[in-house]
């Protein structure tokens, strides 16, 4: 006689399998396209900062000489590019514009430091996605590397230094006396095949680096470091930007250390410029504010197609959160995370609708965002206070929202709260909240982001399976 106990705990194993073979499909084809923009002929020429004047003693402002240098090799762009070479040393600075067909390259002992005076960063126009300064109304002062605009740019090096100096910019914030809002260290604006490595990021002013409106952008191997305190120094922004790829990054800062975004309000919508086509893979970090990887809350524009996977996340606030609110519209849908190690973090995973900063009075109360498609799996977690914190819009249900294999130790005797959510779970532990707790199998795979991709296709292997495993079992009860 067939034993239904031990057939029940074989088709789990068949699922579990079928569902790994699925996520590695999707991770290969991930990982093919975070390599493309890898290839990069070596650029014919090359000079150094030394050659335009700069001084590298940490006193003498080199900003004349960074245009000057750059300036220069503009002439080279149409002749296989050039290299800008900054040797060891501490090289002050004001804000400077990159051009296409370039190399910024620091020596391993270099460090370039933004200037304490906000006369060295300009003025420029706020982003047509944001409507204003996200701090201020009006202008923005420019990021400290800044360029729009750009094809084919590497900021990389031999584990240089970036430094953003931003202490005076943070306390000007905490002040209440800054006149427009605070500079990101590296904004690259419509630009296409942009490629940030092997570098140290740190103490941004505001965002550490904020690709915006840009297409094939790769953020590989850095360090980012900003004070637990200090406000808002995000780590990695996209911002209406697709084909995105961020791997093998340590960010350790005062707020999110990824978030996605895609414009703000009747802005972002009338912009209509997605996040797309976002990978994010082997990130380490933590955080006292803020999020590992969040999207939004200015997600107007919509987010799409993020893929995340082998993410650690420590003696942080939250791990995953999707920020939105009334009057944002958009959407975010079709995301997909996985491998996720937590260890002492206040909440798993948050769905935040309640994210109310707007731009002006302009903004359309209406305009409610579609969240859906938001399949999380495979979590493990340590001294974690909540699972999860997961609230909608009351008459804007979140939907499709998947949990598979996630098991925390959870400290809080209320492990999940949960409002105007839909969706499924399996082989969650604690056990999920009410709005979730349908199974995804056997009837649900088709309503989860991804796991339908594969179920489908693998309904033959599950059926064989489950004959083969019959046969077995019929035939050893035929000798028994």
């Amino acid at each position: 006689m067939i034993n239904s106990e031990n057939l029940s705990f074989q088709l789990v194993d068949v699922l579990l399998v079928l569902a790994f073979c699925g996520h590695i499909a999707w991770t290969v084809k991930a990982s093919s396209q975070c390599k493309q923009a890898l290839s990069r002929e070596i650029r014919p020429h090359s000079v150094a900062i030394t050659e335009f004047g700069a001084v590298g003693d940490g006193v003498t402002l080199n900003t004349k000489a960074f245009q000057n240098a750059i300036f220069y090799l503009n002439s080279f762009s149409d002749k296989g590019g050039a290299k800008l070479f900054v040797p060891a040393g501490r090289w002050l600075t004001g804000s400077f514009d990159l051009i296409s067909h370039l190399t910024l390259w620091l020596d391993k002992d270099a460090v370039i430091l933004g200037s304490d005076n906000p006369d060295d960063w300009p003025v420029v126009d706020p982003l047509p996605s944001y409507g204003r300064g996200v701090e201020l109304p009006g202008g923005r002062h420019r990021s400290l590397i800044y360029g729009r605009n750009l094809t084919d740019v590497i900021i990389t090096g031999d584990n240089g230094t970036i430094d953003g100096q931003g202490s005076v910019w943070w306390n000007w914030f905490k002040r209440k006396t800054l006149d427009y809002t605070r500079p990101h260290l590296v904004e690259l604006m419509n630009s296409t095949g942009v490629v940030i490595s092997n570098l140290t990021f740190l103490n941004s002013p505001f965002w550490t680096i904020h690709p915006v409106y840009c297409r094939h952008v790769i953020v590989q191997n850095v360090t980012i470091l900003a004070p637990l305190d200090s406000p808002n120094t995000d780590g990695i922004n996209p911002d209406s930007s697709n084909d995105v790829c961020i791997e093998d990054c340590y960010i350790s800062t005062g707020d999110d250390l990824i978030a996605i975004k895609s414009g703000w309000d009747e802005y972002g919508i009338s912009f209509a410029r997605p996040s797309t086509n976002i990978i994010i893979r082997r990130l380490i970090g933590h955080n006292r504010k803020g999020s590992g990887i969040a999207i939004g809350s200015e997600m107007s524009g919509g987010v799409s197609e993020v893929y995340a996977e082998n993410l650690y996340f420590f003696d942080s606030s939250t791990a995953i959160t999707i920020k939105t609110a009334r009057g944002r519209g958009g959407y975010v849908r079709n995301i997909y995370i996985l491998n996720v190690t937590l260890v002492g973090v206040d909440t798993a995973i948050r769905f935040d609708s309640t994210f109310s900063p707007h731009p002006d009075d302009f903004y359309d109360p209406n305009a409610l965002p579609v969240i859906e498609r938001i399949t999380i799996k495979d979590v493990i977690g340590n001294n974690i206070k909540v699972a999860g914190l997961l609230k909608g819009i009351e008459g804007d249900t979140f939907h499709h929202v998947c949990l598979l294999n996630i098991a925390l130790t959870v400290t809080s005797g209320s492990p999940w709260n949960c409002s105007y959510i839909q969706g499924y779970s399996a082989m969650v532990s604690p056990e999920t909240c009410e709005p979730l707790k349908e199974s995804i199998y056997p009837n649900h795979s088709s309503d989860c982001y991804h796991l339908s991709n594969h179920l489908r296709s693998s309904v033959g292997i599950l059926i064989l399976a489950i004959s083969k495993h019959n046969s077995s079992l019929i035939t050893n009860d035929a000798w028994h």
